[in-house]
């Protein structure tokens, strides 16, 4: 097979690109930029371009399939090229779903923590040595990429996205995937400039439920109101699953499961309902409560998911992928539940499409009001890339409700900020999608006043 991918720098489709490789395709690809780590990665499996841009003469008849990643645009020239010579295209989930077709597809979805369950998945299967292809957001620790695709495993364990399938296929990734088993883990409105309303966005769920296979499993979050109702209205001939959050006790700072009091590695209680939906996927697959705690134990997170970045006796520092309402509410106080005696400086960096408008900030009221010291933090230069407004620091506060929270658009300010502030028996929670401006959060963290 010779496959070629318009846009291979994404993160999704340099891990398919190689793993498409490491199966024997012939592989070839393009970008008008690629970051690292996806230089690098490509660089080592001799799939890097030799150019960056765009040609349409690596468009040729004699390719099988075109991969469009959404980086691309519609007028992208090989994306035309291949238009006009009949070449079949295909997104990237419409793809996985080609390589996954006759397995049994596990698909988890939700607005948070679908990253985390899914990782929680593969470290069980793993700790037992099973066979099976996935694909998931973030990279794990014992997996050297994050797609793998095989002919022999005979199941795929896919974190699905409602985001767009590409620059041509406005449907939600999750849509493609026709889920044998699929979780929700929750609804959050995301993703405002595709969803414009709560409702549009609610309606992704409705119809991924009714994509998932006749006679499948539906494992859901029953604590999320909306998701229930939805759920329980749905006529899809599906076996429905609600999950809570599992019986558990922290002790010193370390959270039990229950009857058992198997020690874990992770906290908060957004963790251990994405654990409960992780248990309840492997029990489908055969994977017994008692086996699974055993493997659980040893799970340390999903990269930048309440990721340690250091830790004494009096100060611990965190980073996470946090950036909407829901997940910078539960972070924040999932680190305070669990340090119930230590202060907490949690900063926030806002640059997504949805949180950097003006309508929605207000999404974000009361978000931080568990913090001991609320901060957030926006890089000037988004709202320039983005071509948006400006935020003031009026502007923030009041969209947050908390006049005691601080604001900066400059990450040097920040940094001085919180370098000023004693960090004696108090954590530090660092959240963003994105990276405060290129801050060594390591390096901040050995600076930190005690």
């Amino acid at each position: 097979m010779r496959i070629h991918f318009i846009a291979i720098g994404g993160s999704a489709m340099h891990n398919l690109a190689i793993a498409l490789h490491k199966k024997g395709y012939q592989i070839s690809g393009s970008d008008d930029v690629i970051f690292e780590p996806a230089k690098s990665r490509l660089d080592q499996y001799g799939l890097l371009p030799a150019e960056m841009g765009w040609d349409e003469s690596r468009i040729s008849k004699d390719l099988d399939a075109v991969i469009l990643g959404m980086h691309a645009r519609i007028d992208n020239p090989e994306l035309l090229k291949a238009q006009e010579l009949g070449i079949k295209i295909y997104s990237y989930p419409e793809y996985i779903y080609e390589q996954s077709k006759n397995k049994l597809r596990v698909v988890i979805g939700g607005s948070h923590g679908k990253t985390t369950i899914t990782s929680m998945i593969l470290h069980v299967l793993n700790y037992y040595h099973r066979d099976f292809d996935y694909l998931v957001g973030a990279q794990l620790a014992g997996f050297e990429t994050m797609v793998k695709v095989t002919d022999e495993a005979p199941v795929m364990i896919i974190e699905g996205d409602e985001y767009l399938s590409s620059p041509i296929d406005r449907r939600p990734k999750f849509h493609l995937y026709k889920a044998n088993v699929a979780v929700i883990s929750g609804i959050a409105w995301d993703h405002i400039n595709v969803f414009p309303t709560y409702a549009d966005y609610v309606s992704q769920f409705d119809k991924f439920i009714d994509t998932i296979s006749e006679n499948g499993t539906l494992i859901y979050c029953e604590a999320d109101t909306d998701l229930n109702a939805l759920v329980t209205q749905s006529k899809a001939k599906v076996n429905k699953i609600g999950y809570a959050i599992p019986p558990h006790e922290i002790e010193h700072g370390v959270t039990y499961l229950l009857p058992e009091k198997t020690a874990l590695k992770i906290f908060g209680d957004h963790n251990l309902m994405n654990l409960n939906a992780a248990k309840l996927v492997c029990e489908q697959l055969n994977i017994h409560q008692a086996d699974f705690n055993t493997a659980i134990a040893s799970f340390t997170g999903a990269a930048k998911r309440l990721e340690v970045i250091s830790a004494d006796e009096s100060t611990n520092v965190y980073k996470d992928f946090a950036h909407s309402p829901s997940k910078l509410k539960a972070t924040i106080d999932a680190v305070k539940a669990q340090f119930a005696n230590r202060k907490l400086v949690a900063c926030i960096e806002l640059h997504t499409f949805s949180s950097l408008n003006k309508d929605f900030l207000k999404e974000y009221t009361g978000a931080m009001d568990q913090a001991d010291e609320a901060i957030v933090f926006i890089d000037i230069k988004s709202f320039e890339q983005k071509r948006m407004e400006p935020f003031s620091e009026d502007d923030v506060q009041h969209a947050f409700a908390n006049p005691k929270l601080k604001f900066f658009n400059d990450a040097a300010k920040l940094k001085t900020y919180l370098l000023s502030l004693n960090y004696q028996n108090t954590n530090l929670l660092m959240m963003s999608s994105g990276n405060y401006a290129g801050f060594d959060l390591p390096e901040l963290a050995a600076e930190l006043p005690r």
